[in-house]
């Protein structure tokens, strides 16, 4: 394994950093992780009359309709389920400007541009004012419960530069960094490393302002002196390694071999829904109500998406579609996996995706987390996060339907990803120099790294017991053939 030695070296090396760095890395506990229940998003809506018909793949004498640029809906023929109306805020801006858009367009309007306006509005998403992260935001995500979480990916990372022929120039993108925790955390478990650490180019991947300022911060980063310097640059102090930001990754520079890191990124991707009907598929739709409440409804007529969902269900097999009456399709993760693979296949070096999901076709599982608690999809648009479950297998068929040149690994548990990239030992050895206080910390932040349900060695209040999410959370891999088979998958 060309990978082992650099592995052993890292690890015996950031072992020899736990009297130095214990103290000023340890962060307490978190209580809750951002996870998934079927049972907060359920949207079903009963058989209607008015509903797209897709022909089964036994009937390909008939011809399916061609997907429509635009909707028509009529409707009085629509059905309001009780159970999901919800009163808007009055006040809220996004509120306004969703009911904007729908009256504007004359219908209802796709889950998946719901979905991304609460998230990404430039004025009211989600993202992009505030600090959502950690014990006071709405979730908690695995760096922010243990510094070993960014370690680790920092051990597959240079694993993977060691696999690339340890090039002098590398960009090392993140998306969606969150806080800057995850690669604050990489950068400091990697400095023994000069020459890794002194060939990265740091991207963050990033939309949001509040958050651009955050990780400037916990990179601990300096700005050059821009006097008379057009291209200023930005430099975290961290690992003296530039850092740039960028709103998408088609702006990244190409050109040089790139390491990607997308930890519960996919899962915030806009996804469209499809529900079975009596004459076929139809996709879900948002619309207004009398009472100015949202809802849901069902399309009457093919969508754009639907080329999508025809997509999604050649790659699957015919039982696997018999079993449900919910598909999510996600065109943007299609299509983000598909420049991820063009990319790396040009210029080499990999992708490292780690979220929660299903190696095969998502049903219901789009869900609102607001202060760590589920609460209803239509519930006050812009105060919760939305996320859905990751279809890691739409991932692989994605990639490779692109490109030859890459490679697709996993997935595999989060759980089987962090033990064979030495969690365990890291673990050991951080215990080893603790007040009891952060042996406390550090026992329960590898549970949920790691582990399945509540922690056997809780003694607390069971509300606050650590839950496991080891084999929840699913990590894969996409790689340029010319480097085999990445560390953790072989």
């Amino acid at each position: 394994n060309s990978c082992a030695s650099p592995t052993r070296e890292m690890l015996r090396r950031l072992l020899a950093q736990v009297s130095t760095q214990r103290r000023r890395l340890f962060r307490p506990s978190a209580y809750s992780f951002r996870q998934c229940s079927s049972s907060s998003s359920s949207s079903q809506i009963p058989n209607s009359s008015f509903v797209e018909h897709l022909e089964d793949s036994n009937q390909s004498n008939e011809t399916t309709p061609r997907p429509s640029s635009k909707i028509s809906i009529d409707r009085s023929g629509l059905y309001n389920p009780p159970e999901h109306s919800h009163e808007p805020s009055s006040d809220s801006e996004l509120v306004k400007h969703l009911n904007g858009i729908i009256k504007f367009r004359g219908g209802p309007i796709s889950v998946a541009e719901y979905m991304e306006e609460v998230l990404t509005n430039p004025k009211a998403g989600f993202y992009i004012n505030r600090d959502v992260f950690g014990a006071e935001g709405d979730f908690i995500t695995s760096p922010e419960v243990s510094q070993m979480f960014g370690e680790m990916i920092g051990v597959w990372a240079m694993c993977l530069w060691e696999q690339m022929g340890q090039p002098n120039r590398v960009n090392l993108v993140e998306m969606g960094p969150g806080r800057g925790t995850l690669m604050a955390d990489l950068l400091r478990g990697a400095t023994k490393f000069k020459k890794f650490t002194e060939s990265l180019h740091i991207h963050m991947v990033e939309c949001s302002p509040t958050l651009q300022k955050l990780q400037h911060h916990n990179l601990k980063c300096m700005d050059e002196d821009d006097t008379g310097n057009v291209d200023k640059r930005t430099i975290s102090t961290l690992a003296q390694t530039p850092v740039s930001w960028h709103a998408a990754l088609e702006q990244v520079p190409t050109g040089l071999p790139t390491i990607i890191i997308a930890h519960e990124f996919y899962d915030a991707l806009p996804v469209h829904q499809f529900q079975r009907a009596p004459r076929g598929w139809c996709e879900k739709m948002i619309d207004v109500a009398e009472d100015s409440s949202f809802r849901f409804v069902l399309s009457p007529q093919p969508t754009p998406a639907t080329v999508f969902l025809m997509k999604r269900c050649k790659w699957a097999m015919a039982e696997e579609i018999a079993k449900i009456d919910h598909i999510e399709v996600c065109p943007k993760a299609m299509e983000l996996t598909q420049t991820i693979a063009e990319r790396i296949s040009t210029d080499g070096g990999g992708a490292l995706i780690i979220d929660y999901g299903l190696n095969g076709i998502v049903s219901d599982s789009l869900q609102a987390i607001r202060k760590h608690k589920f609460v209803n999809i239509l519930d006050n648009p812009g105060s919760a996060d939305l996320s859905a479950y990751v279809d890691f297998a739409s991932i692989r068929h994605s990639a490779e339907e692109v490109s030859e040149d890459v490679s697709v690994h996993g997935p595999i548990t989060q759980s089987q990803f962090l033990g064979s990239l030495g969690i365990n030992f890291r673990v050991e050895a951080l215990l080893q120099n603790c007040t009891e206080e952060q042996a406390e910390s550090l026992r329960t932040g590898y549970w949920r790294l790691v582990g399945e349900g509540e922690a056997p060695f809780w003694e607390g209040p069971d509300e606050q017991a650590p839950i496991g999410m080891g084999t929840r959370y699913q990590a894969m891999a996409i790689v340029n053939k010319k480097q085999g088979t990445p560390v953790a998958f072989q």
